[in-house]
């Protein structure tokens, strides 16, 4: 296997994470994220089950998952490293966090995203 695809493959399930934090955030249930990323990216949910596993990501399928990840032509293709491991403060307060968000009601969970996006700034407006 080419370093281009391990890499295009890793990249393809960074932008899952990247939707499925958003998503989450903003109050959308985990369940069927899958389908929504592949509805968003225009692909079939059996082709992401196929690139998460094993199936090659072509020129133009990269392309696709770029633009409709709203990333640069290229984005996919370059290494951006492994992300920073968090920390043990920050490990603790996620555990905390989703203790907070599996506690609450809808109403909690929407004032909970708002009071962290309003800590967070315009960073995740």
């Amino acid at each position: 296997m080419s370093n281009l695809t391990l890499v295009r493959r890793r990249n393809a399930l960074a932008l899952f994470q990247e939707f499925a934090g958003s998503a989450i955030t903003e109050g959308v249930a985990p369940k069927g994220l899958e389908q929504s990323f592949a509805a968003r990216a225009q692909i079939s949910p059996s082709m992401w089950s196929q690139i998460k596993s094993s199936r090659p990501i072509g020129d133009k399928l990269a392309r696709q998952l770029e633009h409709h990840g709203g990333k640069p032509a290229g984005w996919l293709d370059e290494d951006h490293g492994e992300p920073a491991p968090p920390d043990t403060a920050e490990e603790r307060f996620v555990t905390l966090a989703r203790a907070a968000w599996q506690a609450s009601n809808a109403r909690q969970k929407r004032e909970l995203s708002r009071l962290l996006k309003q800590a967070a700034g315009s960073e995740l407006e």
